[in-house]
């Protein structure tokens, strides 16, 4: 059988072949690609000619194709459909392609070549001589400067963060698992909606369990404790969430954490750094820790106040003092009393159907003139997944992919990923995708989402416009490729729509029906968008400066801790913020945004974007909303911009000036 993954896909778009990929493809496509790689590596080096753009930096740019392949669809699948051989495989994987990275960004001879095109890049253009900045801070941020005893060592370091990261996330997944919460007396779920005791129902049928099953999502709380009435109830989940990865045995991440923050505080010094927040924000907007203490600290004590003052409020609602499993359920009861809205019951305005075609896909069509068309013959990943062709007035623009529900071979959260990113040199186009994990209800059942849920689509979905309008003419300056405290800021304000009036209303109807939400609760919901701000922003801050007191450890500090959980402890309440109704979003054991997913040091990403968000709505406002003229701005002076150029500059040039705090704090009731 031919090894799919050795040749471009001729499919659309260049969509990978899920259909035509086995497990035993991956191992020798991945040692295939990494010889192939290192000989195009070797022969960029041993180019006789001067270094220059076109035979170094463009040459590296083509280089690794078939390792680009595989390992594409490899980590699709070991995030959205894994299995027990590929979450081996990647296991195994992990320090092979670290040190295949390594023996690349370290090798002498090649960051001599780069410095020599860095050195003449004046004599280049705009892009190609942004493309040669950024491969040069890349290689020397990399430790392509340090000497061969410190690279032999770096070297090790990464092949064992990148083992310990691999561990963590497979942890994850399988106590998460592990702790769903099993439940055979329906009375136990009482106040949950017929469609959530549906997909509950479906979750235990899929594991040959009597009953229900309540399955965890990433985050430490769970959407359902809104609604659940049994307070023994909402505290078993909330008990399930905090305890994972902390019960000992194969799946605990407590020791993992403390060696993964030990190896990252000795990489950080050996690239000359203080600590790995510091190795991080030196190529991020931020450029430090303290610029990120400054956003965070300034936002902290007032988040606490606000957050104090609702914890009062819902104690009084409740008639007791209020946990953390009781919090969601007394905020509903509260938002009811005082905004007469409901949100547990809007569930029936928010079939998800409706809301990807006549909400997402509208606001969509309306900024950018976009059209979806469904591809039923293209196969993703798994058979639940949809492939949506996506064109605007001057032709093709890309594949949508969506994977919505969730299941136990998928990790939790929400997410986009790009295929393939669109880019000039490599004649690529976009495939891009959304994973959310909304519960799955029973055949014939309506899946109906929870404002949240709604919210968070539309998020992705901006990942996703910003992956498909990215032009670029080198690949890795393609697709989504930009600051990670910036990738952010798209996502963000595509979150606007799904509360703008004319969005709202062209999606939100009743699924049996189809009577419109009344717009007096539309407007109810609006006026309630800063109700709970303050838990809201407390459980964000409270994990953003948790990532930042594990990653601003220097070497010493890092070896001379014990124990994780009074870490965590000791790191909240330093920052004001420890309140145990109010825990972190992401405790340390599965806060998988920095231990596994690529946020280490960055999760502070989010809320340093919606400054920029906040802003950008505003100009929205100002200038009529949704409108094709306010989209194509948008579009070709940010979204299009991919990562070729610095993105605080094309916000100023979308802007008139760069962003102001001040939308940010009124949004959040921080002003």
């Amino acid at each position: 059988m031919t090894n799919p993954f050795l040749a471009e896909s001729t499919l659309p778009f260049q969509l990978p072949d899920f259909a035509a990929v086995r497990e035993e493809h991956f191992r020798e496509a991945f040692e295939l690609g990494m010889t192939e790689q290192l000989a195009e590596v070797a022969a960029i080096t041993a180019d006789a000619a001067s270094p220059d753009f076109t035979n170094t930096i463009e040459a590296l740019e083509r280089s690794g194709r078939v390792l680009d392949r595989v390992a594409t669809v490899f980590f699709t699948l070991a995030s959205s459909d894994t299995t027990d051989g590929i979450q081996a495989l990647e296991e195994e994987l992990a320090p092979r392609l670290a040190a295949h990275h390594d023996a690349i960004v370290l090798d002498p001879a090649l960051f001599a070549r780069v410095d020599a095109v860095h050195a003449a890049r004046e004599s280049l253009d705009a892009e190609q001589r942004y493309l040669v900045e950024r491969r040069h801070i890349e290689m020397v941020l990399a430790g392509a400067a340090l000497d061969d005893a410190a690279k032999e060592r770096l070297r090790e370091l990464n092949q064992q963060i990148s083992t310990l990261m691999t561990r963590f996330e497979k942890n994850l997944l399988n106590d998460t698992n592990e702790l769903a919460v099993h439940v055979t007396d329906a009375a136990e779920l009482a106040g949950l909606a017929p469609s959530e005791l549906s997909a509950a129902l479906e979750a235990a049928a899929a594991r040959g369990l009597e009953g229900w099953l309540v399955t965890l999502v990433l985050p430490t709380g769970h959407p359902w404790l809104a609604s659940i009435e049994v307070p023994a109830t909402r505290a078993r989940i909330m008990q399930a969430s905090r305890s994972r990865g902390t019960r000992g045995g194969d799946f605990d991440n407590r020791e993992l954490v403390l060696e993964l923050v030990r190896a990252r505080a000795e990489r950080a010094r050996l690239l000359g750094f203080r600590d790995h927040a510091s190795a991080v924000t030196a190529d991020e907007t931020a450029g430090s820790p303290a610029a990120v203490a400054e956003l965070l600290g300034r936002l902290a004590p007032a988040a606490a106040r606000n957050a104090t003052a609702e914890r009062e409020e819902l104690s009084a609602s409740l008639g007791s003092p209020v946990t953390a499993s009781d919090w969601a359920f007394a905020a509903d009861a509260v938002r009811r009393e005082r905004y007469d809205l409901d949100t547990a019951a809007l569930r029936a305005w928010f079939e998800a159907e409706r809301v990807l075609h006549d909400g997402v896909f509208f606001a969509a069509e309306r900024l950018y003139g976009l059209r979806f068309v469904e591809r039923p013959e293209l196969r993703g990943w798994n058979d639940e997944v949809r492939v949506f062709e996506v064109s605007d007035d001057d032709g093709p623009v890309g594949l949508y992919l969506l994977d919505l529900y969730t299941r136990d071979s998928k990790r939790g959260g929400a997410w986009m990923n790009s295929l393939v990113s669109r880019n000039e040199l490599l004649d690529q186009p976009a495939v891009v995708t959304n994973n959310l994990n909304v519960p799955r209800p029973a055949a014939g059942e309506p899946t109906l989402l929870t404002l949240d849920e709604v919210e968070t689509f539309f998020h992705e979905f901006g990942h996703a416009l910003h992956g498909l309008f990215a032009h670029a003419r080198y690949p890795s300056l393609a697709g989504t490729n930009v600051f990670r405290d910036f990738v952010e800021f798209p996502s963000q304000v595509n979150e606007m729509w799904a509360m703008w009036p004319e969005v709202l209303a062209n999606y939100a109807r009743h699924h049996e029906t189809g009577e419109p939400l009344d717009p007096a609760i539309a407007e109810r919901l609006r006026e309630a968008e800063r109700f709970g701000q303050g838990f809201g922003t407390s459980e964000y801050l409270q994990a953003a400066l948790l990532d930042q007191a594990w990653h601003t450890l220097d070497v010493e500090a890092a070896e001379a801790l014990t124990d994780a959980a009074t870490f965590e402890r000791n790191a909240l309440a330093a920052a004001g913020l420890a309140d145990d109704a109010v825990p972190p979003r992401y405790a340390t054991t599965y806060f998988a945004h920095v231990f596994s997913g690529g946020y280490d040091a960055g999760y502070y990403s989010y809320i340093w974007s919606e400054v920029l968000d906040a802003d950008t709505v505003e100009w929205f406002r100002e200038n009529g909303g949704l409108t094709r003229e306010n989209g194509e701005r948008f579009r070709r002076l940010l979204l299009q911009a991919a990562g070729t150029r610095d993105p605080l500059e094309a916000f100023r040039d979308f802007r008139g000036r760069d962003a102001a705090l001040e939308p940010l704090l009124v949004r959040r009731g921080l002003g």
